[in-house]
This record gives structure tokens, C-alpha cells and sequence, in this order.
């Protein structure tokens, strides 16, 4: 099982904490260092010092780490154009030297819209727009060199792109899709991911996802293999003290951890890991929640990531 380091920026981190984060999940050998995609926290505390842009951050750690992938989970679709958004992405692809990979969602947190002037349509519509952007973004990688894209959408539309530049990874950079949509979502995943991402969810929840997303593969004839994965907050301690210690200063519910995600001793989690393996996932992203304690990332590499190799 490949294992990520996830982290929450929007809590409040600088980008100089992402950037010990990441050099650290580097050096222990983690799979990858994602971020997430917001503008507001959603917590009582402010998340001082404020927001810092996913894709700029992402660009500098390019410049500053090596080996490790990076990515979003996930690049909010009401963030961005579709054209730009994949120039975005191809840049830093190129900057990191081919270790990009890109979650796209819907967007769901209306507070961090109306905070910072973004529109924030209907459910349906921004599926509807995460639809098109992930055809005009693959579409976009997907031209030949010294062609052009075109691409008539309700939403966008593009005119002879030359649709450039062109990432590092060829055909492209891994695209990813998660969430519990029982219908769009596998519709999405199937159609344009080569990760389904099950975000959060019990280990029942996650057995269902993955099944309902196979299950669409299998209707829609799908060839290619897919990666099934799970995120979840990490809670590890060699004793309960230090359980109870990293819980509170991650600010999470013990008890809301330990019912769907992973939390006790380095043992305890292998175990749980092991039966999301059973479940089918062949990836893990780890929501590490306390920036300053990178203690925590050597432990879970040293004991838990060691025994799942």
C-alpha cells in the first residue's frame, strides 16, 4: 500500500510549514505530499496566517523537493477556468519534473465563496462545470503537439487552443476523482481519473465506493486500471498518551477518529490499514492535522508504512 502525507494549510500554515512538511514526508519516504484546496478554514480559531493558493504553493515546493509527488486533494472546480487551470498544472508538472499529480472536485464550502468573492452555483451546475473543465483539461494535454482543441460546452467554450504548454508526464499527470456520489461520481471517475479517491469514510462506506465505482467501470467497458484509495485523518502514538496528546493538539474528536479512521498505536493502525487493503485500497492519504509535530510523520513511516510495503 503507497502511502501520502495530507495536509490542511487552510488551518493555518505558512508556506515555509508546507515546505518542512513536505522535505520531511520526502525524506521518510512517503509516496507523496498532497494539500488540500480551500481559502477559509473552517474552524473557530481564524487559521492565522490566512490561505495560501494550492497551485503557487505546489510550484515553489517543485522548485524545493525531489522524488516525491505532489498534489491536491482536491482542486476546487469553482476556482478556476479549465483552460488556465491546465497551463497551471503543466507548468509546475514541468517545474517538479514530471511529479504532479491533480484532484478535481465540485467545490462544496460556501463560506470560503462568499468570503472571497467566488461564485458558487448550484450542485448540479458545478458538476455540470466539473464536467467540461475535466474535458477541456485532459483534452487540453491530450492534443498533439502543433494541433489545436476545440471544445463547445454550456459553460466553456475554447477556440482553436493550441493548447500549450505541455506537461512533463506523458499522456499526462495522474488525474484523480473522489467523493460518495452514487451516480456523477463513478460517471466522472470511470470516464477521466486514474485514481478514485473514497474521502473520510468508514471502512463499510469505502468497501461501498469502491464497489459502486468497479461496478460502473465494468458497465462503461473500461480497460485501463484504476487506483482505488482512501483518505484519512491519522491519529499514532506509541502509548495512549501520546494518543490522547496528538489527538488534542490536532484539535479532532477522539472517538469521531476512531470510527472512521485511523487512530492508536503504530500496530493498532496497520491492522486497520490492512483491512482497507482487504477492501481494495491500494493507496492511502494520510491527513496529518499538526504541522509542527513532524515526530509524528517519522513514526507512522518507521512503524506503520514499513510494515505495508
Amino acid at each position: 500500500m503507497r502511502m501520502t502525507v495530507f495536509i490542511e494549510p487552510q488551518f493555518g500554515a505558512t508556506y515555509d510549514d508546507q515546505l518542512r512538511v513536505a522535505r520531511r514526508a520526502q525524506d521518510c519516504g512517503y509516496d507523496a505530499f498532497f494539500r488540500s484546496d480551500h481559502y477559509l478554514t473552517m474552524r473557530a480559531d481564524g487559521g492565522l496566517p490566512g490561505p495560501t493558493d494550492a497551485w503557487i504553493t505546489l510550484a515553489g515546493l517543485a522548485r524545493e523537493t525531489s522524488g516525491i509527488r505532489l498534489g491536491t486533494m482536491v482542486t476546487s472546480a469553482t476556482f478556476r477556468l479549465p483552460g488556465p487551470l491546465a497551463i497551471s498544472v503543466a507548468q509546475v508538472d514541468q517545474m517538479s519534473g514530471g511529479r504532479v499529480e491533480v484532484g478535481l472536485g465540485a467545490g462544496w464550502f460556501a463560506a470560503e465563496h462568499e468570503a472571497y468573492g467566488i461564485p458558487f452555483p448550484s450542485l448540479g451546475e458545478r458538476f455540470d462545470r466539473l464536467t467540461e473543465q475535466l474535458e477541456i483539461v485532459t483534452g487540453l494535454w491530450a492534443t498533439p503537439e502543433g494541433g489545436s482543441y476545440r471544445y463547445d460546452g454550456k459553460h466553456y467554450q475554447v477556440t482553436d487552443s493550441p493548447a500549450l504548454p505541455k506537461p512533463a508526464q506523458r499522456p499526462a499527470p495522474t488525474v484523480i476523482i473522489g467523493g460518495a456520489g452514487a451516480r456523477r461520481t463513478p460517471d466522472l471517475a470511470v470516464r477521466f481519473a486514474d485514481e478514485f479517491n473514497a474521502p473520510f469514510k468508514t471502512l463499510a462506506e469505502t468497501t461501498e465506493l469502491f464497489a459502486r465505482v468497479a461496478a460502473a467501470a465494468g458497465a462503461a467497458g473500461r480497460q485501463a486500471p484504476l487506483v482505488y484509495s482512501a483518505a484519512q485523518t491519522v491519529i499514532c502514538g506509541r502509548t495512549d498518551a501520546e494518543v490522547r496528546r496528538r489527538a488534542e493538539a490536532a484539535k479532532v474528536d477522539a472517538d469521531d477518529v476512531r470510527r472512521r479512521g485511523l487512530i492508536g498505536t503504530p500496530a493498532e493502525i496497520v491492522d486497520r490499514l490492512g483491512a482497507f487493503a482487504q477492501a481494495g485500497a491500494q493507496r492511502v492519504h494520510l491527513q496529518f492535522l499538526d504541522l509542527d509535530d513532524l515526530d509524528h510523520l517519522d513514526l507512522v513511516a518507521a512503524e506503520v508504512a514499513a510494515q505495508l510495503v
